[in-house]
């Protein structure tokens, strides 16, 4: 959500006509994330959100904005498209594709609470509810194919240790059938900030760029390694319990995900370790950038590889 496309007031002026929001107002640059260009954008309509798209192309994003439709349609709290006047949700500025959706209450957390990580367990398992009755479907842009050619591209890059563990861990993910595990829609990025918090309330789940059909455990496992883990990469025991068992509570487990629970976090770290080795190393340019340390999900996968039987502990 760094701005790599600047865009002005003038430029924008005459593209918001095309949408029934009033007069501009403000125009702000959003400078967290790195994959896409964000600007929040203030007309006499009220707020929205403005994303240019860096990396995906005008064919591939009509799939995210029918799904964030579908959801916000049946009560998960996240950004709704809005649509031009000649009923369009998918525009194009300066050169890229561009769409407009609404502004969620909230912010972002640093710290969340054990309350909080209920609160997210909760949304998480209706979002996969919810997003069972979507027929659209989409290719993980993150998958094991794009997991080992990253892999390859960064390995010499690091120490030994690290490229034994890196190792190891593709190992174990070779070992694991995803395909036994129950699937459907996963948001595959639900990071902290990507959550709107008004209190312990969540007002908003954003960011669905990386959403696609995969393994409702992994999309648990990804939320998990970031929402419940110390600063050392250890878990954090009564968030993890507190997540698993609101997201229990509403799409019960299976005998089948307990099982594959100390295989998955490790995996899921792994993918994040690597998008962040290659975002240090092979930077994309942009006025406004981001960029996340790879160290930290270097942690939480060593601890993870290290302590598989207290991961195998905190369960439900």
């Amino acid at each position: 959500m760094s701005v790599f496309t600047t865009v002005s007031e003038d430029e924008l002026i005459p593209w918001l006509s095309a949408y029934p929001l009033g007069d501009l107002l403000e125009l702000q640059g959003i400078s967290s994330g790195i994959s896409n260009t964000n600007y929040f954008v203030t007309t006499t309509q009220g707020r929205y959100v403005l994303t240019l798209f860096e990396e995906h192309s005008a064919e591939e994003l009509p799939y995210f904005l029918s799904l964030m439709t579908h959801l916000a349609e049946r009560g998960v709290p996240c950004p709704h498209p809005v649509i031009r006047l000649d009923g369009v949700q998918l525009d194009e500025l300066n050169g890229k594709p561009a769409a407009l959706v609404t502004c969620l209450r909230g912010r972002d957390l640093s710290e969340p609470s054990v309350a909080q990580c209920a609160e997210l367990g909760r949304v998480l398992a209706n979002m996969h509810v919810a997003g069972a009755s979507f027929t659209g479907n989409n290719h993980d842009s993150r998958d094991v194919v794009w997991r080992e050619a990253t892999a390859k591209k960064v390995f010499d890059l690091l120490n030994a240790d690290d490229q034994a563990m890196m190792t190891q861990t593709m190992r174990r993910q070779a070992d694991l059938d995803i395909n036994a595990l129950p699937q459907g829609v996963i948001h595959a990025d639900l990071f902290r900030d990507n959550v709107l918090f008004d209190g312990d309330e969540i007002g908003g789940v954003i960011d669905f760029y990386y959403a696609c059909r995969g393994a409702y455990l992994y999309d648990v496992a990804i939320s998990v390694n970031d929402w419940c883990v110390n600063a050392d990469g250890s878990l954090d025991a009564n968030r993890v319990v507190a997540l698993l068992k609101a997201y229990h509570t509403v799409r019960p487990f299976t005998q089948a995900e307990h099982s594959a629970w100390p295989s998955m976090l490790p995996i899921a770290a792994l993918r994040f370790w690597l998008s962040r080795l290659k975002d240090k190393h092979f930077p994309q340019a942009g006025e406004l950038t981001h960029a996340k340390d790879p160290q930290h999900f270097q942690k939480i996968l060593q601890w993870g590889i290290k302590h598989s039987a207290e991961i195998s502990a905190v369960w439900i």
